[in-house]
């Protein structure tokens, strides 16, 4: 874990961070351990009721109760931080592994912010104990509190759109394409057909991408693939996801009637880099579902996949996507099979380009932003 600005000068392993904190930020935090000669002072009120509010994915807000009593002598607060799945850690860790939050006392509620420590979409568990500072810099301290759990957010579409910007930056630029196509194995398009009424039918999105990502384990919808090979301008005949590729007209799924929203931004510890886009008709569940957490894309107009109309004036579409990421777009209604082809394609099954439940490379430069990953 890093930790900024921690002071290296305290004379004891729970000595406080110095300065007033009104909001616990990046700039105003400092991390302390668990151990140290801290002497106990009855007379300090035990903070109750602990209220948590306003979670973001990398901030919330708290406040509690305290009896009248003592509570004039408090100087400062700790607030013991922990990953729930961490809670009954091993007792041997290293001491030097910082765990704890402090700051001065200060009007209630108060925010704690921090990307350095907090991390979207986890569990948590939080205690608070007042403490008063002595004259001889040892703390007076109450008992803890009750734990409290609670769960971060998503991220919001300002993450969202932060991560959208990073994407633009190395999209490059557009390629000209006509088909939106999905590969899987033979036993997938059976089944479609036998017991789906020939339909692909949506699935929710796993947890590949970014972990503050809003549309991971909730959005359902079908995969599709549309980037093309710069010297044939088709698609690839390599898949990681099966032998058999069903083929489907571009504006079928992608037209004036259909929303375009960005998803995520990740790679995998490549150098190839993915931009997650969703298709959703106007006036769809998806469509609902997306305008409410995700950042929306003129069809017309973006870095990624365009839709315009085409020069000859006869109404046809013109389709465009970026050639230098690799889009996954998530369709978010049932597909049937009539609409387009099935045929298996010449090239291998690349298991190994797969992006099933891939994790994102939080070391990453080009697509993290500072928030939790």
């Amino acid at each position: 874990m890093e930790v900024p600005g921690l002071a290296h000068n305290l004379t004891s392993p729970l000595s406080p961070c110095e300065g007033m904190i009104k909001d616990l930020s990046l700039d105003a935090l400092q991390l302390c351990e668990r151990d140290g000669s801290i002497s106990e002072m009855e007379e300090l009120p035990v903070p109750q009721s602990i209220k948590i509010s306003n979670i973001t994915c990398d901030s919330f807000r708290i406040c509690w109760d305290m009896e009248p009593r003592g509570k004039e002598r408090i100087t400062h607060y700790f607030i013991d931080l922990n990953k729930k799945e961490n809670k009954n850690s091993n007792k041997f860790k290293h001491k030097d592994v910082p765990t704890k939050l402090v700051a001065k006392a200060v009007p209630l509620p108060m925010t704690v912010r921090g990307h350095w420590f907090l991390s979207p979409r986890t569990e948590y568990t939080v205690a608070v104990q007042t403490a008063s500072k002595q004259t001889d810099g040892d703390y007076a301290i109450s008992e803890w509190s009750e734990i409290v759990e609670f769960c971060t957010a998503d991220y919001s579409t300002v993450h969202l759109n932060q991560l959208m910007q990073k994407a633009e930056v190395i999209a490059g630029r557009m390629l000209r394409f006509s088909v939106f196509y999905r590969n899987q194995n033979k036993e997938y398009f059976d089944h479609a057909r036998e017991a789906q009424d020939n339909r692909m039918l949506q699935s929710v999105k796993d947890n590949s991408g970014s972990h503050g990502s809003p549309i991971s384990g909730k959005l359902e919808g079908l995969f599709f693939s549309c980037n093309t090979e710069f010297n044939t301008g088709k698609p690839p005949q390599d898949s990681p996801y099966g032998r058999h590729r069903f083929e489907v007209k571009a504006d079928a799924l992608f037209n004036p009637d259909t929303n375009l929203y960005f998803g995520d931004f990740y790679c995998m510890y490549t150098a190839y880099h993915f931009v997650i886009l969703v298709l959703a008709p106007k006036g769809s569940a998806g469509d609902d579902f997306c305008k409410q957490r995700l950042p929306v894309l003129d069809i017309a107009d973006n870095r990624f996949l365009t839709c315009k109309q085409g020069e000859e004036g006869d109404g046809s579409l013109v389709f465009h996507h970026a050639q230098d990421v690799i889009l996954e777009v998530i369709y978010t209604e049932p597909v049937d099979l009539a609409s387009g082809t099935v045929a298996e394609i010449s090239g291998h099954q690349l298991m190994s380009m797969s992006t099933a439940n891939a994790k994102k490379d939080p070391s990453c430069k080009t697509c993290n932003i500072s928030v939790g990953r």
